[in-house]
This record gives structure tokens, C-alpha cells and sequence, in this order.
């Protein structure tokens, strides 16, 4: 007699598992998107409505901070600051290397004079062989790419200044 194990018991389908990780490590990172690309599978996951949040009400703080440094060290610095103060930060989700282009021959996806809508892709940003397309989630036009491509980046570090 072989008794069938109840669907309590059964352990979840394998796909599932890694379904619920990925979720929780959106989740933990605060990620809009994350793929995972395995040799027989691919798992690509989004946020429902990540373009909605407001990049722009989190940036307004740290970009004054600079501005009175900026100030002091020059008297013909007076002007950018003001420019500087009237625009938004779009800042690295998560913590990786930043790569203006999905590959090397590929054109950017934005540079300085670029207009940007909420939804457009700006950056991509790799971290343990998983690339993360970057939104905008603001609109404007790109006035300042901040990070190099190929640098590492923090969670949180200013990546392009965006006036609107």
C-alpha cells in the first residue's frame, strides 16, 4: 500500500519557491523589477504600479544639501544651484554596477538633453549576473548623468538629475 502524500504535505513546485524569494528580496531591496535567467527558464518579475512613486519627493532634500557647498566655493557657482534646487534626483534602487547602454555597442538609453517620461528607461543595473532595467518615474529632460558607466553604485545614489 502507497500512501499519496496530501496536498498539505506536497512541497511546493520548485518554480514557486524561487517565485517567493524573488518576491521577498523586491520586497527587502525595495526593486521594481528583477529577472532571473536560468539555462531552461526565465522568471521576469514587476511591481504593479512602481512608475507611480514619486522619485522627485525623495530627491528634493539631498540635492539642497550640495547647493550651499556648491555656493560657497565659487561666486559663479550661484546659478546652477538654483537650477539644481527646481530638480529631481533619480536615485539607484539597489546596489550593482551601472551601465548607461544594455550592451557595450548598444546607443544610451539617455544622456544630457534627453527628454524622459515616468516610464522610460534610463539605466540598467546588474547585480549578480541579473539586470535591473532602471525607470525614471519622473518626467523631464536628463540636465546631468552623475555616475560613470561600469561604476558600482549604492542603494540610494544619485544617478541623473532631472530638471522638469
Amino acid at each position: 500500500m502507497s500512501e499519496r502524500p496530501s496536498e498539505s504535505e506536497t512541497p511546493p513546485h520548485p518554480d514557486v519557491d524561487t517565485i517567493r524569494k524573488l518576491v521577498k528580496l523586491m520586497s527587502r531591496y525595495d526593486l521594481s523589477a528583477i529577472d532571473l535567467i536560468d539555462s531552461n527558464k526565465s522568471i521576469r518579475l514587476r511591481r504593479r504600479g512602481a512608475d507611480v512613486q514619486p522619485v522627485a519627493a525623495t530627491a528634493i532634500e539631498p540635492a539642497a544639501a550640495p547647493r550651499a557647498v556648491t555656493a560657497a566655493k565659487s561666486p559663479a557657482a550661484v546659478e546652477p544651484p538654483v537650477a539644481e534646487a527646481e530638480s529631481f534626483v533619480i536615485r539607484s534602487p539597489m546596489v550593482g554596477t551601472f551601465y548607461i547602454s544594455s550592451s557595450p555597442e548598444a546607443a544610451p538609453y539617455v544622456s544630457v538633453g534627453s527628454v524622459i517620461r515616468t516610464e522610460s528607461t534610463v539605466c540598467v543595473i546588474e547585480a549578480m549576473k541579473v539586470f535591473t532595467e532602471i525607470p525614471a518615474g519622473t518626467s523631464g529632460t536628463i540636465a546631468a548623468v552623475l555616475v560613470k558607466n561600469g561604476q558600482a553604485v549604492e542603494f540610494d545614489q544619485p544617478l541623473f538629475r532631472v530638471s522638469p
